[in-house]
């Protein structure tokens, strides 16, 4: 009598999907712990090279607006003084700048798109935006250069002359107008945000169910009390997503911010003055620095990047607690 080797069982299609899912998660968990520990190697990398400038200037770096990376007065060596304040006020006000004129034109657009046209002028205004979105950033900085700065010197005068009596804004559009300047700055970063804004926020307005928005017309709102009362408080954390993309976006732009924002460090209430802002200085100065002049303009990006994520997570902050309060939620 001849013994038989049993064969293996082979598995079952339930068997096989749990073995699917378990690969699936962890997978998934994988690619999810992979952003994350990208995002820690950058931090971590960057803050060692930027480590001996941080070292000298403590916490002068973020609270001094005196940046004297070597001799400037031709008489002898002077210590070097790395202070980031004013390139931090600058890069702060022109995104501030770029997104109150970006956000009201985007979500304009977007309303027009879901709520307005729907299928009719859709098209080629989204084809329109996807153009202006793959624009090089460099065309839009040599257009604000060439065709903006000069010509808008004129209006900022005009806008001085208007605003004058008023004690606040005759600081903020205050005289001495400049064509390259923390407005202009601004304006050519709202340009550029505009389209993925918009994208975004169209999207996300798109995602409100149609009974919803039947439901309100149908109880006798007006389109305008439908889209303010259904539209916005579905999409509003989608929205302010969109919003902070684009801040983003903004913050961290480096050829046409340098182009038209004047290249001056100074802190000033004055927006139609010239500024600088750390992405900027970065990319001029970075091929001549070394030592650590080299480690406070890497220093830079590291307070940049430290910044971004404060603006995100208080942003996201806010959102949950709105979101909370238009859902009717006690807080």
């Amino acid at each position: 009598m001849t013994a038989t080797t049993p064969t293996p069982k082979s598995l079952s299609a339930k068997d096989r999907g749990a073995w699917a899912d378990v690969a699936f998660k962890a997978l998934v968990v994988l690619a999810a712990a992979s952003v994350l520990a990208i995002l820690a190697l950058i931090a971590f990398s960057m803050t060692k090279e930027a480590w001996p400038a941080l070292k000298e200037a403590k916490f002068h770096f973020v609270t001094s607006k005196n940046w004297v990376p070597n001799d400037v007065d031709g008489i002898g060596p002077l210590k070097p003084s790395f202070g980031a304040l004013a390139f931090i006020y600058g890069t702060m006000v022109a995104s501030s700048i770029a997104v109150v004129l970006a956000v009201p034109v985007s979500l304009g657009i977007a309303l027009f798109v879901t709520e307005v046209t729907r299928h009719r002028f859709s098209g080629p205004v989204v084809a329109a935006l996807d153009l202006l979105a793959a624009t090089p950033s460099v065309v839009f900085g040599l257009w604000g250069l060439l065709v903006l700065a000069p010509k808008i010197t004129g209006f900022y005068e005009r806008v001085h002359d208007l605003v004058e009596p008023v004690p606040v804004l005759r600081t903020i559009f205050g005289p001495g107008a400049q064509g390259r300047s923390l407005m202009s700055a601004g304006i050519v970063l709202a340009l550029m945000i505009v389209p993925i804004m918009t994208s975004i926020m169209r999207e996300v307005i798109a995602t409100v169910p149609d009974d919803q928005r039947n439901g309100a017309l149908a109880l006798g709102a007006t389109r305008y009390e439908m889209i303010r009362g259904v539209v916005i408080p579905h999409s509003f954390g989608g929205l302010v997503g969109g919003l902070m993309l684009g801040l983003g976006r903004a913050m961290g732009e480096t050829i046409a911010v340098a182009l038209v924002i004047g290249g001056s460090a100074q802190v000033t209430g004055n927006l139609f003055k010239p500024g600088d802002a750390m992405p900027a200085v970065i990319v001029n100065l970075f091929g001549e620095s070394s030592g650590t002049y080299r480690s406070a303009l890497i220093a830079l990006g590291v307070v940049l990047f430290a910044v971004t994520v404060l603006v995100n997570v208080v942003a996201r902050w806010i959102v949950g607690r709105t979101e909370l309060r238009m859902q009717g939620v006690a807080t």
